[in-house]
């Protein structure tokens, strides 16, 4: 039998072709290949080789991106195969030659198409996978990251290296494969870099190509406890101040692109005699509308930061201004939804008649009392 022959009457033609070269033990036992017919495919000049414990690539030569990522991704899917004949390494094995498979019993069911689990590529291997530029290609990986519920029983071997979560994300699919989120590929591929420079490209790679706001990022890293080091901490820098540029340009756009009258922006309002109120990313005086970006990252330090954004907010409506809050992220996913909100307050302040509101800060417009100054 060479990596040419079909395993049964009935192979894997259900799935993948790199899922019917890149097979488990378990696979093959359900085509009626035993652990002595593994091993003595695996000797050294064999058709075929040991990728991962219990996991095998179904021909010669060095396996491809594609099957590396296959084989990890089984690998943490499915138990170890410790049973005798099956080689440990790929180059043990039993000693003769191998002999022809046995037809599968005709009451076995078909094996399903492989599922992977719960398992996903991590770190790097993903962020290749999801497109970024400074991510290095899949065959420089000496080890490709799979993130699996901190409750399995497996140890990194070989190409493979184990990352536990308590709790895994809901993977992305990129090429049928299983693949973590952007933040959580960021937080598991920063945790094996001592590079700041390559931190600092990673993420602000992620916001700078759209694929996650700042926040998100903060928070698995905060997860993660990386926050603590150094050159983490100064890469966030970095991230933060990305996003902010990023999330300016979008308001720019969704101001200009849905049609609402021009800010002024980036000013700090004042009252008359010196009090400062606060900076606000965009204000319409003639309608005593405000607009304020929340690019706050999640910190120790969070429930201050917002109870002062909070009282910022509360001194300015009680002066008559409507404040409109809106996130990086909404920005991003529904710039009209964001633009329907302020021409929503742009509207009711045009309809509103000041001279009636005797809550408000005396008879006139705010923008009469309220100095508007740049910040």
């Amino acid at each position: 039998m060479n990596h040419n022959t079909p395993l049964s009457p009935r192979p894997f033609r259900h799935l993948p072709d790199v899922q019917q070269r890149v097979l488990t033990a378990a696979q093959l036992r359900a085509r009626g290949v035993t652990g002595a017919d593994i091993g003595a495919q695996c000797r050294p000049g064999g058709s075929w080789q040991q990728l991962l414990p219990g996991v095998f690539l179904l021909r010669p030569g060095p396996a491809t991106s594609e099957e590396r990522l296959h084989a990890v991704l089984m690998y943490a899917a499915c138990p170890p195969v410790t049973e005798p004949g099956v080689p440990v390494r790929p180059d043990a094995g039993a000693p003769h030659p191998p002999r022809p498979p046995h037809p599968p019993r005709p009451s076995r069911p078909p094996h399903p198409p492989q599922r992977y689990a719960d398992a996903m590529i991590t770190g790097l291997a993903a962020l290749a996978l999801h497109g970024f530029p400074s991510a290095p290609p899949l065959l420089s990986l000496d080890r490709i990251d799979v993130l699996v519920p901190r409750l399995r029983r497996l140890r990194s071997t070989g190409c493979a290296r184990i990352v536990r979560a308590g709790g895994v994300p809901e993977p992305e699919r990129i090429n049928g494969l299983p693949v973590a989120p952007v933040p959580r590929a960021l937080a598991d591929a920063a945790a094996h870099l001592t590079d700041a420079g390559a931190v600092r490209r990673l993420l602000t790679e992620a916001v700078r190509g759209g694929h996650c706001d700042p926040a998100a990022v903060v928070r698995e890293l905060a997860q993660a406890r990386l926050l603590s080091r150094p050159h983490v901490v100064d890469a966030v820098g970095c991230l933060l101040a990305e996003g902010r540029a990023v999330a300016e340009d979008r308001l720019y756009r969704m101001v200009a692109e849905h049609g609402l009258p021009d800010p002024v922006w980036n000013v700090d309002l004042r009252l008359p005699g010196g009090a400062r109120l606060g900076g606000l990313d965009a204000y319409w005086p003639d309608h005593a509308v405000a607009l304020e970006l929340d690019t706050r990252a999640p910190r120790q330090d969070d429930d201050a930061t917002w109870s002062e954004y909070a009282r910022k907010r509360e001194r300015l409506e009680r002066l008559g201004i409507t404040v409109v809050h809106v996130t990086p992220k909404k920005l991003r996913d529904a710039p009209e939804q964001q633009a329907a909100a302020v021409r929503t307050a742009l509207m009711a302040a045009g309809d509103h008649d000041p001279a009636g509101d005797h809550d408000r800060a005396g008879d006139h417009d705010p923008a009469a009392y309220v100095v508007v100054l740049p910040r």
